[in-house]
């Protein structure tokens, strides 16, 4: 979260204001970004990511012609991910010449909260994320292959919602305007969606409902509309803390692809296999490029990501939950930012006074930070477990995080034959 630069042509003459305190960078042309704490990442992505990889190359017996796109897919994320190191430097300095940059509030008070951060750079995971996962197109879809309109329609809602969460950041959207932003961002995929609109009803509930299978209809696109609405805000609203956006997007995204890769070694079904490999495509060039960024937005930021980021984010991953058909899972996945909402959903609807900024209290003689009333996680949990630094709230939160997954698994696993 940051404090955009303010600038006011107002004077007053009996009264003159004193002049602003300097920053510590005076020009785009003499800044110089910290190097990214590539140590962190290998220690995140080890862990994140080995079971992955294990269970797709060692445990499961996944086909050949699944598996090679895959892997095809894994190595231009890779790519991705050294093209978004080298290229959010350059886009730092570009952002810093139109003046769009941000303080950072939980460091305000000390000479770090006196320098000019770079932000909105989650264009530039953005756009690498795009030009791999078309690239990607030449080694998997042909021109009649029935998944390439939905694959299309599918960045072409990423592209959209990247193009708006820019937007926000250049103009400060409100936040009631923002809360429609992704329903216009999901048309091309709903005008695309050809797949079923069915819901399989749980078996404890199926003798009240009569059926094992209740086709919804338009009802279902609605959902799905809905869906893609709240992962985009709760990402954005799960915020505050340096490397907190990215860090909750990645460890979701490894759970994402645990789920998927589990779900293809366990069915024989070619359809349902390919809707998971679907959402695989997707998943790994957001988890690579986010890893990358987040090199360079762990504590202490170097850059902040904006809500271009949190919104591109919120949305490749609902779009990877709908097309791969786990939209339940997905919601379990996203524990923590539901809880955070219905923390936050007082100050949201109005019933309880909003501030701009709902972020915790720092003191600049202890480093700490104290939360303060209003609703959100990262104040309730300074609330209940005492005054934390920020990066030992951020690492808190993003266990939970891993949790809250590692709990939907479980769930999983206990209600497997009994729910449905």
């Amino acid at each position: 979260m940051t404090a955009r630069k303010r600038t006011s042509s107002v004077t007053n003459s009996e009264n003159p204001l004193p002049p602003p305190k300097k920053t510590t960078i005076a020009s785009a042309d003499d800044f110089h970004l910290a190097p990214p704490k590539l140590g962190v990442i290998f220690v995140i992505s080890s862990l994140l990511c080995s079971l992955y990889l294990y269970l797709l190359c060692f445990h499961y017996n996944v086909d050949s012609e699944l598996k090679r796109p895959i892997l095809i897919n894994a190595g231009l994320s890779l790519v991705g991910f050294f093209v978004t190191l080298k290229l959010i430097p350059v886009a730092a300095r570009y952002v810093l010449r139109r003046n769009m940059f941000g303080f950072d509030i939980n460091k305000r008070g000390t000479p770090q909260g006196d320098v000019k951060v770079p932000e909105s750079l989650g264009i530039a995971v953005g756009i690498v994320f795009l030009i791999v996962a078309i690239i990607f197109q030449f080694f998997n879809f042909t021109e009649d292959s029935l998944w390439l309109v939905e694959y299309n329609a599918a960045l072409a809602s990423i592209c959209f919602m990247i193009l708006l969460g820019f937007v926000d950041d250049v103009l400060d959207v409100p936040w009631r305007v923002k809360l429609l932003l992704p329903s216009f961002a999901t048309l091309p995929l709903l005008m695309a969606y050809a797949g079923h609109t069915t819901i399989v009803i749980p078996k404890p509930l199926v003798s009240y409902f009569g059926l094992e299978i209740l086709d919804l209809g338009r009802i279902y696109k609605l959902y799905m509309a809905l869906l893609a609405v709240f992962c985009t805000n709760s990402i954005n609203i799960h915020a505050g803390l340096n490397g907190l956006e990215i860090g909750q997007t990645v460890v979701i995204a490894a759970a994402i692809l645990v789920h998927n890769v589990m779900q293809i070694g366990a069915s024989v079904d070619t359809e349902f296999r390919q809707a998971h490999a679907f959402s695989i495509y997707l998943t790994q060039p957001l988890m690579a490029t986010s890893l990358a960024m987040l090199a360079y937005n762990w504590y202490p930021s170097a850059v902040f990501v904006g809500d271009t980021y949190t919104v591109f984010a919120g949305m490749t991953m609902a779009v990877a939950g709908i097309l791969g058909h786990f939209s339940e899972t997905l919601l379990i996945f996203f524990l923590p930012q539901v809880l955070n909402f219905l923390l936050s959903l007082p100050q949201l609807a109005g019933i309880v006074k909003c501030p701009r900024h709902r972020l915790p209290k720092f003191d600049p003689a202890t480093g700490l930070l104290t939360g303060t009333k209003d609703g959100t996680l990262v104040n309730v949990y300074l609330r209940i477990f005492g005054r934390k630094s920020e990066k030992s709230l951020c690492i808190h939160l993003l266990v939970f995080q891993a949790l809250a997954c590692a709990f939907c698994f479980l769930l999983r696993h206990f209600l497997a034959g009994w729910y449905k």
